[in-house]
């Protein structure tokens, strides 16, 4: 029986998670979600619940409003690294989601490495 494309996602993401989760060691988790239209993505400490630092397309202050291409995936990329840094975050984990590494993740992944970030 054929999988919905949904379906495949929601897996592909549990088992990222899961996998993330055994080898963490208390280290934030750097989570990337790509719409449509926008790129968010977050530090979160998973221990206590909260989210450190969080940059995304929609911030008026980095013009980039309604863009979803590869160049503003890696400008906040870079933001997040600065961000996450101010806020005394040195490594995460990747959690990419059910999101292939490819394309814009990829593009986002590299800028924070070049930012600083460890993972």
């Amino acid at each position: 029986m054929a999988l919905k494309k949904q379906e495949l996602f929601q897996k592909r993401r549990l088992r990222v998670r899961n996998k993330l989760r055994a080898m963490s060691n208390g280290r934030p988790r750097m989570s990337i979600h790509r719409s449509s239209k926008n790129i968010f993505v977050q530090v979160i400490d998973d221990l206590n619940g909260v989210t450190l630092a969080s940059a995304s397309t929609l911030e008026k202050d980095l013009g980039l409003i309604g863009k979803n291409n590869v160049e503003a995936a890696a400008k906040i990329g870079s933001t997040i690294a600065e961000r996450a840094k101010a806020a005394g975050v040195e490594e995460v984990v990747f959690d990419r989601g059910g999101f292939i590494f490819h394309g814009k993740v990829k593009a986002l992944a590299d800028a924070a490495r070049e930012g600083g970030l460890k993972f």
